[in-house]
C-alpha cells in the first residue's frame, strides 16, 4: 500500500511537467480569462456601428458620424448615448430613428419639455459590397416611413420632390438664417400644430417645431454626412444645433438604432468606485496562488503503511495492541511462550505436564525461580509491570542458557 505525496520546498524536473512549463500555461490562461472578462465588459462599447444605418456612428452617406466629428473639432461636446436611462438630461438629443416601426414612445415622454431633435428617415439603401460600411442609394423612402414616426400622436404629410439646389428660408422674427441650400431631391413636411423655422419657400417645412424644445426636421440630408461634404452646409448645420441647444452639449442616441445596452454589472467592477476593491481581490488571488506554488514541490512516494518483515509485522501488533490498551493481559502469555521455549531448550522430558515443568524448570541452577517471574507476569497491572516481568523472564532464560 502506498500513495503519491508532494514534499515541502522541494523543485524536481522529474514530473510530467517541467515548472516553467506549468507557469507559462498558467499565464497564458490566466490573461486569456482576464482578456475574456475585460472584453466581456466592455463589448458594446467598442461596436462600432459602422453598420451603414442612419445614426451617429455611421461613416454612410446616410450616417451622422460627420457631424459629430465636426461637433467635437468645434468644442462643442457630443456625446454618443448608449444608454436610455442617460436621456433624461437637460442637453440637447438629436433622435434618428430609421424607420416607422422605431418604438418612440418612451424617449419622447422622457424628453418632455427637453430640447429635442427628431430627424426623419429619407433614403431606402442597400449595403456597398465594394466598401464595408457604406450604402448604395436603391430609392427614398416611401412617405409611410417618414410619416408614421412620430405617429399617430403627430400627423405628418410628407413630399418629396426635385429642389434645384435653391437656398432654403427661416420662417419667424427669432428664427436666424442658417444658409442652408435645398438638398436634391427634398424632403418637406406639412401637419397641424407644425411651426415652420425652416422651409423650402413654398409652404413645405423642412425644421419645425410642435411643441416647446422639440423640433423635428424632415430631411435629414441636412446633418448627415451627406451634407456634411460641403463647407457651407457644414457651417449651417453647427449654427442649427446651437440655435436648438441650451447647454455645451449634444446627445446623439444610437439607442433607436439598436446599439443600445443597459448598465453592466461587469463593467462597473472596472470603474470608480468598485475599482479599487476589483484590484484589492486580484492581488488576494495572486499571493493565493504565489503561496500556493511556494508551498508544494514536486512529488515524492510516501513509505508504505505496512513494512515488509518481521520486525514490521511484530511492530503493527504490537501498536494494534497499545491502541487497544491491553497490554496488562499479555503477561500470563508471554510467561506460557517462555515456558514452552524453556521446556525445548533445556531438554525437559516429555512425559511431564504443567506444574511439572514449572518444577522442573525451577530447579535448573540458582537463583529466580521460574514460578515466581510466571506468577508476576501473570499479575502484573500496568503496562510498566508487565515489561518489567517480561525482561526478568527474558534474563532468566539467557542466564540459563549460558
Amino acid at each position: 500500500m502506498s500513495d503519491v505525496v508532494t514534499s515541502n520546498g522541494v523543485s524536481s524536473g522529474a514530473g510530467a511537467f517541467r515548472f516553467r512549463t506549468v507557469a507559462i500555461m498558467l499565464a497564458i490562461g490566466i490573461l486569456g480569462f482576464v482578456a475574456t472578462v475585460v472584453l466581456g465588459a466592455y463589448a458594446p462599447d467598442l461596436r462600432s456601428g459602422n453598420n451603414g444605418g442612419g445614426h451617429a456612428l455611421s461613416n454612410a452617406a446616410i450616417g451622422f458620424s460627420g457631424i459629430v466629428q465636426l461637433a467635437q473639432d468645434t468644442g462643442r461636446n457630443p456625446v454618443i448615448v448608449r444608454d436610455d436611462k442617460r436621456l433624461d438630461g437637460d442637453a440637447l438629443v438629436v433622435l434618428t430613428p430609421e424607420a416607422a416601426a422605431t418604438p418612440m414612445g418612451d424617449i419622447l415622454a422622457t424628453r418632455k419639455g427637453k430640447p429635442t431633435l427628431v430627424i426623419l428617415p429619407k433614403w431606402l439603401t442597400m449595403p456597398d459590397p465594394t466598401h464595408p460600411g457604406w450604402v448604395r442609394y436603391i430609392a427614398l423612402d416611401p412617405h409611410s416611413e417618414p410619416e408614421g414616426v412620430l405617429a399617430p400622436a403627430n400627423v405628418l404629410k410628407i413630399r418629396q420632390y426635385r429642389s434645384g439646389g435653391r437656398p432654403l428660408t427661416s420662417e419667424g422674427d427669432w428664427t436666424p438664417h442658417f444658409g442652408f441650400n435645398a438638398p436634391r431631391p427634398l424632403q418637406v413636411m406639412s401637419g397641424k400644430g407644425l411651426v415652420p423655422l425652416i422651409t423650402d419657400g413654398h409652404g413645405g417645412v423642412v425644421l419645425g417645431r410642435l411643441a416647446d424644445k422639440f423640433w423635428v426636421l424632415s430631411d435629414p440630408d441636412l446633418l448627415s454626412n451627406r451634407g456634411m461634404a460641403e463647407a457651407d452646409q457644414a457651417k449651417a448645420a453647427l449654427a442649427m444645433l446651437d440655435y436648438m441647444n441650451p447647454g455645451d452639449e449634444i446627445d446623439f442616441d444610437v439607442t433607436l438604432n439598436g446599439l443600445g445596452h443597459a448598465p453592466s454589472p461587469l463593467k462597473m467592477m472596472f470603474q470608480p468606485p468598485f475599482l479599487p476593491m476589483t484590484l484589492a481581490i486580484v492581488a488576494a488571488l495572486i499571493l493565493a496562488g504565489w503561496q500556493a506554488f511556494g508551498q508544494f514541490g514536486a512529488p515524492r512516494r510516501r513509505p508504505r503503511a505496512i513494512a515488509f518483515g518481521k520486525a514490521a509485522l511484530i511492530d503493527n501488533a504490537a501498536a494494534l495492541v497499545r491502541r487497544a490498551r491491553r497490554e496488562k493481559t499479555l503477561g500470563g502469555r508471554y510467561a506460557d511462550v517462555v515456558r514452552e521455549r524453556a521446556a525445548i531448550v533445556f531438554g525437559v522430558p516429555a512425559r511431564l505436564r504443567d506444574g511439572a515443568i514449572d518444577a522442573y524448570l525451577d530447579r535448573l541452577g540458582r537463583g529466580a525461580k521460574f514460578t515466581d517471574l510466571a506468577e508476576a507476569a501473570r499479575s502484573a497491572r500496568d503496562r510498566h509491570e508487565v515489561l518489567d516481568a517480561a525482561q526478568a523472564l527474558h534474563k532468566w532464560q539467557w542466564e540459563k542458557n549460558a
